[in-house]
This record gives structure tokens, sequence and C-alpha cells, in this order.
């Protein structure tokens, strides 16, 4: 969707039937038949056949035989085709850095959540919890699922073969379908109506569907014709965030706890909307999807293989395709086997390490500052910063960021610990509906949980999309540039969040500053010493909460997901961290008087043990104590002019001097 328009609840599906089957398009052959038949051979033969397989299927692959000619019905090649160019180059001479690093497009892709979506194991028992629980509206849920998590195999169906369902039946036994977001799902797609799709529609080129378009603008061709043929041309949209609008805008319709349609639409995710209210869309930085999904490098790259005199191409881009889902990743990889993956396990090592790096340098920067500390409480305020295009988290709405934050004294024991996870990693004091948005935690009941909160018709959490009525709570942090009055905030809101003057808010109140700012107030209880203080944000993409509603049903899907997912490495990942050490806190409010020339200390690192304490004229010194770094008090007398010994240990001491004008405390240190 552009800026000047808001998107309809529904595109007529005419639009998406206006396909015209390709035609021989096939143009003077660069190879003789003998030649084609023999680079066939030698690119494809490593490439082996698949397996169709769903939780009770195994169907020999209809495309196993790489050698069959090229049939034109096939609306959306599958993605081994494309690798006989655009995978490894045993040769070392294609998709190749400067550097000799292996970039090659199709082993990038493949261990990719996108390459696997419809292979997902979560998803596949996601739809079947959701049709179990509706099922008089199974077929129009896989229908509406499959569009975007099985796209080719969903099109061809409906583009070529006419079918009104493409259902998860099909999909187990569909080469195309089981491909997941395949290559020609997005250089296929065509630049007409850019952005403006949703909810699983996607508009294919019309005229002439077996295209593919890429950032080139200079291109040789005949290759691609001759091989699998499609046409490879040059489609600037092809770096358009709007590509990703299709899938990455979602609208469901409500239904009521006995499926009856309400009328209502739940906004399941919006992120293209969310980058659209940003500061990083195209009237602004145009810093797109692709800038991060697909990031480009500089060097000089030959794009295909088995062609010595191809021109390298710059600027390229790596189809590393990285997201979040770091938990999946791993699950993924763990049982290649059973899903019928052909990703090895060092193409999803690649994979999980991008997306670390996506997450843990990519995402969220924080700042830990200590406020007031002495007193009757102390105070720490917690800066977080969005450095996405989108909310954090985006996405499916399962996905949740949370905010641990512990302070321990010098003997390393928890004094307060807020966001402590149990050890399935769900949270302890975390409210039974949802956990309120806070702007100030005083208490270690209280979590702060970045998440969007689905609720039913009742206002009761629902995981079941079809009941999702609207969301009773958004705070995830907006993407800096974010605004209430953009067009599309309709489907982007912030939801529920008080009056919190700190969230998206720069200093001077105006909005888009993409942060939000926690407070943190905790009582001293007499303390005197030194503290530790850290805060940590964990992201979690299947939360107990989410998986319990599920697990409750079986099914083929959900149990064999169940045994995966028991199986699986469940750890939170940790986005970004930070300590604040050697806090120095005083149960007796201080004020500053050194910087009013009322007294001063010195030296602040001395070698003898002896530190002075001076005056002017006109402020009294009552009296003088110190602390160790362990909070013992070691020095306690009225004030007489004498120097203060310090105690024979080397350390850290605190000096607090009482005057009539305040107290003032300085850090000294003894070699």
């Amino acid at each position: 969707m552009k800026k000047s328009t808001l998107f309809a609840l529904a595109v007529p599906s005419a639009l998406l039937a206006l396909a015209i089957f390709p035609v021989d398009n096939q143009k003077n052959k660069f190879h003789s038949d003998a030649e084609l038949a023999s680079f066939r051979h030698s690119a494809f033969a490593s490439l082996g056949h698949s397996k169709v397989q769903g939780p009770t299927s195994n169907v020999q692959s209809p495309t196993s035989n790489l050698l069959l000619q090229i049939d034109s019905n096939v609306l959306f090649p599958v993605a081994k085709t494309c690798g006989g160019c655009h995978g490894h180059d045993p040769l070392m001479h294609a998709l190749v850095t400067t550097s000799g690093t292996d970039v090659n497009i199709y082993d990038d892709w493949r261990s990719t959540m996108m390459a696997n979506s419809s292979k997902d194991p979560f998803w596949r028992a996601k739809v079947s919890h959701e049709i179990m629980v509706n099922p008089s509206h199974s077929n129009e849920l896989q229908d509406k699922c499959t569009s975007c998590h099985a796209p080719a195999g969903h099109y061809q169906a409906k583009l070529h073969d006419h079918k009104e369902f493409y259902l998860l039946s099909d999909l187990y036994a569909d080469t195309l379908g089981l491909d997941g977001v395949t290559c020609q799902v997005c250089h296929a797609q065509s630049p007409q109506l850019l952005g403006d799709l949703h909810s699983g529609q996607l508009n294919f080129d019309t005229n002439y569907i077996r295209v593919a378009y890429g950032p080139y603008e200079i291109i040789f061709a005949p290759p691609m014709h001759n091989f699998v043929g499609i046409t490879p041309i040059f489609g600037g949209h092809i770096s358009d965030a709007g590509l990703c609008a299709g899938c990455h805008t979602l609208l469901t319709e409500t239904v009521d706890l006995q499926g009856n349609f309400t009328g209502n639409t739940f906004v399941e995710q919006a992120t293209y909307h969310e980058w659209l209210n940003s500061r990083y869309d195209e009237e602004h930085d145009n810093i797109t999807c692709q800038t991060c999904h697909t990031p480009q490098i500089q060097d000089e790259i030959i794009i295909s293989a088995n062609y010595l005199f191809l021109p390298p191409k710059s600027p390229y881009g790596l189809h590393e395709l990285a997201g979040a889902n770091v938990t999946m990743l791993k699950l993924l990889k763990n049982n290649r086997e059973k899903l019928d993956i052909n990703a090895q396990a060092e193409h999803f090592d690649s994979t999980i390490a991008v997306t670390l790096r996506m997450l843990q340098h990519k995402t969220l920067d924080l700042q830990l500052q200590a406020g007031d500390v002495s007193g009757d409480s102390m105070n720490f305020t917690l800066l977080l910063l969005n450095k996405a295009g989108h909310k954090f988290p985006s996405g499916y709405p399962s996905r949740r960021a949370w905010v641990e934050f512990e302070v321990k004294n010098e003997a390393g024991q928890s004094i307060f610990h807020s966001g402590k996870p149990n050890p399935d990693y769900s949270l302890p004091d975390e409210n039974a509906n949802y956990e309120p948005h806070y702007n100030t935690i005083t208490s270690p009941g209280q979590v702060q949980i970045y998440e969007m909160v689905p609720v039913d018709i009742w206002g009761t959490f629902t995981s079941v999309l079809e009941r999702g009525f609207m969301a009773i709570k958004d705070n995830r942090l907006a993407p800096r540039g974010f605004t209430t009055t953009d067009p599309v905030y309709d489907t982007t809101k912030i939801v529920n969040i008080g009056q919190d003057p700190d969230f998206n808010r720069y200093p001077d109140g105006s909005e888009g500053s993409g942060a939000d700012i926690l407070h943190f107030r905790l009582p001293n209880s007499g303390y005197t010493g030194q503290l530790s203080v850290s805060a940590k944000v964990w992201y979690q993409s299947l939360p107990p909460k989410w998986m319990a509603p599920m697990f409750a049903f079986s099914s083929p899907e959900i149990d064999s997901f169940r045994t995966m997912f028991d199986a699986a490495d469940q750890s939170p990942i940790l986005i970004a961290e930070a300590f604040l050490d050697s806090v120095f806190v005083s149960p007796v409010s201080v004020k500053s008087i050194a910087n009013e020339g009322f007294v001063k200390i010195f030296p602040t690192l001395t070698k003898d043990g002896r530190v002075n304490v001076r005056t002017t004229g006109n402020a009294q010194v009552y009296r003088v104590q110190v602390w160790d770094s362990t909070g013992r008090l070691v020095w306690d007398k009225p004030f007489s002019g004498e120097p203060i010994q310090l105690p024979r240990q080397s350390g850290v001491y605190f000096v607090s001097v009482e005057t009539e004008k305040g107290r003032e405390v300085q850090k000294v240190v003894r070699e």
C-alpha cells in the first residue's frame, strides 16, 4: 500500500485471475540440444530429487527428473531448477566474493524460514489447530494460510488448474507448494498494484508470467530461456518494499466462540504498514525491507555458473533473508530428514548466525542509567531504542520481548529481580490474561513485556487467530518516525499503554523517537554500600502461553510438532544487555555540595590511606563516615579537621561528609 491510499478489506479476486498463461516464448536457442542435455546433467545431477512428504504421505516428486523438457504449464519452477546456475559453482568462479567466500543464492536461500515456510511444523500444527476449533471453515482457513506459506503451489492451483481451494492435502503431494517462498514467488511479481495487496493476495505478471524480474539492467538471457523457459528482465520494483506487502500484511475475519462471523476484521500482522509508518519509508530515508533482509555487498559477483565470459555484477544482494526466529531454525536443522528439508546442517548454521547477528546487532540499543540512589528509594532508567524498520517484535503475534532487570549487592546476592523466567521459559508473575504496560516498575512481580495481545469478543486472550477480535495491548517498540497521525495508523495502533510520556516520544514531547524509557523505583530498605545493576532484553518466538492451547488438541500435525518442540532448544534469545557496576547507595538523602565550593574530599587515589576533608569558612562539618565496597562502615567520627585514615586493605571506599549545607559522598581508592 502506498501512503496515498488505505487498503481495502478485499481486493477483487478478478485481479488475481487475470493471468494470461504463457505462450511459447522460447527465443532462438543459445545452445544445441546436445549441449543443453550435457549442461542439464552436469548442473543438476548433484541436486538430486526430492520426496513430497506430509505427516502421512511419502510421494515421489513429479519434478525429480530434472532432464525432462520444460513444461510451460508449470508457472513457478522449483528452486532446484534455478540452483543449477545460481547455486554452488564447483569451479568457484561464479557467486563468490573477491575474497573467495561462496555467496551463492540457492544455498543461502534453502535454509531460511522463507524456503521452509510450507514445511514449518509449527505453521502446519497451527493450521490444524485453527481448523479443529472451527471445522466449518476448514477449506477457507487452509486456502488462506497456503497463499503465503505455499504460494507457488497455491497460485499454480488457482491460476492454472482453476481450483477453488488449495488445502494441506494438496500441499503435501505438491513439489511446488513444498518449495515454500520459492524464487519465482518474488521474482515474478508484477510492478502493478505493488504495495496495495494484502492477506496473501499476490499479483504475478499477467502478460508474461514466466518472467524473472531482477535488479540489473544489462542481462544475458538465453541460458535461462533454454534451461527453464523464463525470461530474465530488469525490474526496479524487485527492491521495493511493496514486494513484501502481500504476505506481510494480514487481515483475518473474526468469529465468535461458536464460529459465527461477527463482521469484524483483525489485523494479525502489518509489518509492511509499520514500515510505511516510519522514517525508513519511501518518502523519507527509503531504506526498504530488502536493504536489511537481502543486504548488498559491493563485490563484483558473476551471478551464474557455467558461463566464463559473463561480466560481474555489483552491488550484489545476499539472499540471507534473516529474520528473528532462531528457535524454529534450530528446530528445522535438527529435523531435516523428518521434514524432508534438503538444506544441510552447515547451511542452517550460516542462517542461524546471520539471524543472531540481525537480532543482536541491528535490532535494539540499550542505555541503563542510575538516577537518585540515596534516600528511601533507588531509581534507574532503561532506554530501549528500536533500530528495526518496523515494530519490534513484528510479524506473527506470538513473538514477544521482555526486560529482565536485576540488582545485586556486593556479596552477589540478588535484592531485586524482575522478569526472571521459569525453567520452561514462562514468566512466573505474568498476568494470566496479559501483563500491563509499565512506565515505572516498583515490584519484582511486575515485568515489562513488549507484545501484541489478541483477545476474543469477550476480551480474553486467544491464540486462535480466527477468534481475534482486537488487540487489547500493543506496546511493541515503534520504529523511528512512527506517528499516530500517519494514514496507516489504523492498522499499526499503539494500544493500552496508559499515560506513558516516554513511549515513542522525544524529550520535547513530539512523536517518532522509536524508543521507550522504562523507570525502576526500588525500596532502599536501609542499605548502604555498592550495588551492581543489569538489564537484559530477551526475545521469544514461541512462548509457552501460545503453545499450551494448541497442545491441548491432537492431530498428526500437532502431535508431530509437539515431539519436535519438546526436544528443541526453547531458550529465548538475548537481544541486548546493559550493566552498571559500583553504584553506591545510601539510605540518607545526599545533596551534592562539592560543586558549590563548600567541601572538598581529596585525594581520590591514595597510597597511604590518608584522605583530607576541607571546607570553606561558612560551612560547618558535623560528621565523617567511610564505607568499604561491601557496604561495611569502617569509619564513623565527628569531624576534627584531621585526615581520615582508611583501612590497610586496598580497594574502593566511600567517604560521606555531613555538613549544615547537606551531605557529600565521594568515592576514593586506596592502592
